[in-house]
């Protein structure tokens, strides 16, 4: 019976730190947590939608690199620096976070916006066309 303790143990051990893993290297923020994060300039705004759902309206700041191009990585890559925070964003949370785990394996410092844009502006934040 101890052993079977110590088996289930590790193994719920083993599937705890897999599923942890499976996320990525990168924190989730709330509107609110987010609002003050790219309320500072040091932080580097991206927006991972389409150049089309961009032009709709983006967060002050943002740049757009589509994670749905082929060349994401790379273009990431040569565009941001591994020494800042980047605050990663799309329409609702899913490609941002699927960003931020690809950015994060690369060694980049990211928060993600849990909703996306559409809890942004659900919480009446602010975008631009600009």
């Amino acid at each position: 019976m101890k052993d079977m303790k110590k088996l289930l143990t590790c193994l719920l051990a083993v599937l705890g730190l897999n599923s942890a893993c499976g996320q990525g290297d990168f924190e989730n923020a709330d509107v609110n947590e987010f609002a003050e994060l790219v309320a500072d300039t040091n932080v580097v705004v991206l927006d991972v939608r389409t150049a089309d759902e961009f032009a709709e309206g983006h967060l002050e700041r943002a740049i757009n690199i589509d994670y749905h191009q082929s060349d994401f990585v790379e273009k990431a890559k040569s565009t941001l620096s591994l020494n800042t925070k980047i605050a990663v964003y799309c329409r609702s949370g899913r490609r941002s976070a699927g960003a931020a785990g690809k950015l994060g394996a690369e060694g980049y410092k990211l928060v993600n916006l849990k909703g996306g844009i559409i809890a942004w502006k659900e919480a009446n934040m602010p975008v631009t066309t600009k």
